[in-house]
């Protein structure tokens, strides 16, 4: 049966990772809206319309930085019309299991049904079935599904209220955003400090890095 990237990121979820074999998986992409090269400890999986013979002529045996670093990524944009959006840490965490737990988390929010805000315009590019709540601290917190069907979330903290806690607590209140037994990525640039600072104190841990390659405009 063949692997898909759906397979891999529901395996990671329940703690199932690639083998760490010093190895190249690589796989058909999730769909048209995007491609990506995803690092994990030992292993990198690459789901792109190219061939394990053309990713072989470009990547050394067992080197596991060419497939993240600029020349192999740009001649992943050339042989797949794509363009690199962005380079992320990701980050996972479980559901909150409690209902006592996903109550607090959730009490001070309120769905919005009105999606103009960039952050909202740049989820609506790159995930399906986009949720928005604010809190009343004008922060937001975005859930919806990306990559390879994957839940995955977003916060934005208004700089009036930075380094108080609310982002945590956004942070947090995504996991309880979602139906139990389930898990949410979080995908942070890696200088972005206080970002991760912030979903790390929620309880999400680091996983793997990805470029991700989406149709260019």
């Amino acid at each position: 049966m063949t692997t898909t990237l759906a397979d891999i990121v529901r395996g990671i979820e329940t703690g199932d990772f690639p083998a760490p074999d010093l190895g190249i998986t690589v796989v058909p992409p999730p769909s048209d809206r995007e491609s990506c090269v995803m690092a994990f400890t030992g292993h990198i999986v690459i789901a792109a319309d190219v061939d394990a013979a053309w990713v072989a002529d470009r990547v050394p045996p067992g080197d596991l930085s060419a497939p993240t670093n600029p020349p192999f990524l740009a001649a992943l944009e050339q042989a797949t019309g794509r363009r690199v959006s962005s380079l992320d840490a990701m980050l996972l965490a479980p559901a909150l299991a409690t209902p006592t737990e996903r109550a607090a988390a959730t009490a001070n929010l309120t769905e919005l049904t009105d999606h103009d805000h960039p952050r909202v315009h740049r989820a609506l590019r790159y995930r399906d079935d986009v949720h928005v709540y604010a809190d009343n601290h004008g922060g937001l917190v975005l859930t919806g599904r990306g990559v390879a069907g994957r839940l995955e979330c977003a916060i934005e903290v208004p700089d009036t209220v930075q380094n108080q806690g609310h982002g945590r607590h956004l942070a947090t209140a995504a996991r309880a955003l979602i139906p139990p037994n389930t898990h949410i990525w979080a995908q942070i640039t890696p200088g972005n400090a206080a970002s991760l600072r912030t979903f790390l104190a929620a309880a999400y841990k680091p996983v793997g890095s990805e470029a991700l390659l989406v149709a260019k405009r």
